[in-house]
């Protein structure tokens, strides 16, 4: 392993964040001496990120920790054309309003991991739409196409995987990565950025500002990528049978956020602790060597810390404390995440196929999934095995409070809150 002076590319090496970088060892160098602006970008294509982006984030906090001034990039201009990266098909066109709310809702992410202000290591936010939106075509060819070889282009993956598959690849995608390598050479105009950081699925795209600054006579530029992340079994990360793992409250409860992690692979733990918490490396070298019933200690430790990172300290502890009731005490807290339904819709019959699907509980992804699930044994109502596919959710099912506690296995459950209609 590489011998890193600089505490930013030490930490990144020994947890796990590094897989590229250019111009690395005079990075190291300067980074050990000096304050460094790095940036990363994101696209608005979502109204939240998913752990996938948690990498990236975590390598933004780094950055700041040790020294140096994070820019999180905003992809208000780039999400209009969209990255082809990793993709079989052109990703869907978004409206102006619907790319306007997703940035909005995106910012408030990252309040939680990063500090903004106006100090010397202080995060900025910016948004690439403030100077893409308003380039001239022909002085952008002249300035910035020229720098390009067609050749090189056809030469990164997200090309060549789309046409090794007789994929089509659209003249707007085609022009992303001239976009973002662009979007380097401005931040540098504007702050003196010199660093993009990323997933290696980002390494052409990458790669090519690198090389504008270069081709342009700018001072050097430099590159960080961190691996694509899988799970143990070989799954994307934060990819489940129900969607996305994402980051926005709004989207994903914090206590659903906090089981996700409490339920990773065995064999994915210490490589999570290392990635998405802050705790020591003695003590992540400790908790990774549990065996048994022991490593779900650490799997507790490793969901707390993701989650009171990504939303509070507070809603940690309550997720646990909820999972502490529902799995080891047994209880029905009223903390579990919960779905209104009328009492006139109770009154005319709920099937058992709808209450679990994606109308109600979203426990699982389709009525097929459901029949599944209940021929295996997999699904309860109140703690009682659901037999029967076609049977109803009846009023005497009702609990204390109005619930009604619906189960996948032994560690999904969602509460039904009947409301007067």
């Amino acid at each position: 392993m590489t011998t890193y002076h600089s505490s930013f590319m030490a930490t990144l090496s020994t947890r796990g964040y590094l897989y590229q970088a250019a111009n690395g060892e005079e990075l190291d160098e300067r980074a050990s001496k000096e304050r460094l602006v790095m940036y990363i970008g994101f696209d608005c294509t979502a109204p939240s990120l998913h752990v996938g982006s948690l990498i990236p984030i975590m390598m933004l906090r780094i950055a700041q920790k040790c020294g140096h001034k994070p820019i999180v990039l905003l992809g208000g201009g780039t999400t209009r054309v969209g990255d082809p990266s990793g993709k079989d098909k052109t990703r869907p066109l978004l409206t102006e309003a619907i790319i306007e709310n997703n940035k909005a809702s995106i910012r408030k992410i990252f309040e939680h991991f990063l500090t903004f202000g106006d100090g010397p290591t202080d995060a900025i936010m910016l948004d690439n739409a403030d100077w893409l939106l308003g380039l001239n075509y022909i002085e952008f060819l002249r300035e910035i196409g020229r720098h390009f070889s067609i050749n090189r282009m056809l030469s990164f993956e997200s090309v060549k995987q789309r046409l090794a598959r007789d994929q089509e690849m659209s003249f707007l995608e085609f022009n992303y990565m001239l976009l973002q390598a662009y979007d380097f050479v401005e931040l540098y105009r504007r702050t003196g950025c010199s660093v993009q950081m990323g997933g290696s699925d980002q390494w052409g795209n990458i790669i090519n500002g690198v090389e504008l600054g270069r081709r342009m006579g700018l001072p050097s530029f430099y590159a960080v990528t961190s691996p694509l992340l899988t799970t143990a079994t070989g799954e994307k990360m934060g990819k489940t049978a129900l969607g996305a793992v994402w980051l926005h409250r709004d989207h994903l409860s914090p206590y659903d956020y906090w089981q996700y992690w409490r339920n990773v692979d065995d064999r994915d733990v210490g490589r999570f602790l290392r990635l998405f918490t802050e705790l020591p490396l003695e003590e992540i070298s400790r908790l990774e060597a549990l065996k048994g019933e022991d490593i779900n200690e650490a799997k507790k430790i490793l969901a707390s810390e993701v989650t009171a990172l990504t939303h509070s300290r507070d809603d940690a502890q309550q997720a646990a404390c909820t999972a502490q009731a529902t799995f080891v005490d047994h209880m029905l807290p009223a903390t579990l995440p919960s779905v209104e339904v009328s009492k006139s819709d109770m009154i005319r019959g709920i099937g058992v196929l709808t209450a679990f699907g994606l109308t109600y509980a979203k426990l699982v992804a389709s009525t097929s999934e459901a029949r599944r699930q209940i021929k295996e044994g997999g699904l309860r109502i109140n703690d009682e095995r659901v037999t029967d596919e076609r049977g109803v959710l009846t009023m005497d099912m009702i609990r204390e409070g109005g619930l009604i506690k619906l189960s996948l296995g032994k560690k999904k459950h969602v509460l039904l809150r009947v409301i007067e209609s």
